[in-house]
């Protein structure tokens, strides 16, 4: 029963504070916005992305409409060969 009651008590004030509310906290503020804008070779992919340049979309198009149409093609079936545990040289 006190264990019970003590992890009542703990669970209780979890939702009171955020932890980054307390005075003196570190506040991320826009880190993974800031880190995202680093990475993009063009900051207007941020907003707009970029179509691929070797594909059409219609074998997609053509993937997700087989989906919606309750038809997707099966899974191909993936068999595990033996493996003896040792590498070549």
């Amino acid at each position: 029963m006190r264990n019970t009651t003590l992890l009542l008590l703990t669970l209780a004030g979890c939702g009171a504070m955020d932890p980054y509310d307390r005075p003196g906290t570190w506040r991320p503020g826009q880190v993974n916005e800031a880190n995202l804008q680093q990475m993009l070779a063009d900051p207007a992919h941020r907003a707009w992305g970029e179509g691929s340049r070797t594909t059409d979309g219609a074998i997609a198009a053509a993937a997700i409409e087989r989906l919606r149409e309750g038809k997707p093609r099966p899974l191909p079936e993936i068999t595990m060969g033996r493996h003896n545990g040792g590498g070549s040289n």
